[in-house]
């Protein structure tokens, strides 16, 4: 099904920089973002599922897939900016947003700066706090980034690699009590083996006023591993039904029709 996706980008001016999008289907609008260091294609497997029933917008976030890096410091509120750029270009009023990783906390940052633009929000594997990253991922980031460092004058894609990195380095400005105000419906989704901490998941939907929360078998990549139940369950929610938080038989059917 991932080979039946045709990813034509098209660009749109963010000040110093031209930020990729791509399109898929018709209807209400939902806007997809990536994680640190991938780009649009991780949703591959699941715009088939999506774009059947929305107008879905992916969106390459500044430095990563086939968006420009630009000259200003790579952070979320640049990359939030970036984001309202687009949705003012294309006349986007309202759209929904889900986020994947670092993807979900641009889509936290953004939801906080902009929620004007946001009707609901699913945050799949989203984190508030480096503590809430095990510590086999989080720790090799910074050494990773010290070699990128000391490499970086020699090369411009090594020196972006660096800025990319760093995303993960440092918090982006939101904490767990900010999340008291988002007031937007919010579908929560991770793996029961993700990278980030059952009970930071559990303490980021306790603040929010309105959420549900999806315990998938799977790791932090569920969308990409099992992108028919991942996709139930955000269709789900967008419709207003209740998605429950344990795997269901009807979700492995849907994999296993979708793997023929």
């Amino acid at each position: 099904m991932q080979d039946l996706i045709q990813f034509d980008a098209q660009y749109i001016d963010c000040d110093d920089a031209r930020i990729a999008y791509y399109t898929f289907g018709q209807g209400e609008p939902l806007v997809l973002l990536h994680g640190n260091g991938e780009s649009s294609k991780y949703f591959a497997g699941c715009i088939p599922y999506l774009s059947h029933f929305y107008r879905v917008i992916a969106v390459d976030s500044r430095g990563h897939g086939q968006s420009e890096r630009g000259m200003e410091k790579l952070n979320f509120d640049r990359m939030a900016e970036d984001l309202h750029i687009i949705f003012d270009t294309l006349g986007l009023e309202k759209a929904h947003v889900l986020g994947f990783s670092d993807g979900g906390n641009l889509a936290i940052k953004f939801a906080l700066l902009y929620p004007q633009h946001v009707d609901k929000l699913i945050l799949n594997g989203a984190n508030v706090s480096l503590r809430g990253v095990v510590p086999w991922v989080q720790l090799p980031v910074y050494p990773a980034i010290g070699v990128l460092s000391v490499l970086s004058p020699f090369h411009a894609n090594l020196r972006k690699k660096r800025d990319v990195l760093g995303l993960m380095a440092h918090g982006y400005g939101v904490r767990l009590r900010d999340l008291q105000l988002i007031e937007q419906p919010v579908l929560m989704i991770v793996g029961d083996h993700d990278m980030i901490y059952a009970e930071h998941t559990q303490r980021m939907a306790e603040q929010m006023p309105d959420v549900q929360l999806a315990v998938l078998n799977g790791s932090h990549f569920i969308a990409a591993e099992s992108p028919a139940r991942f996709c139930l369950n955000c269709l789900k929610f967008l419709r207003g039904e209740i998605v429950p938080d344990a795997v269901a038989w009807e979700w492995s059917v849907c994999d296993e029709k979708a793997n023929r």
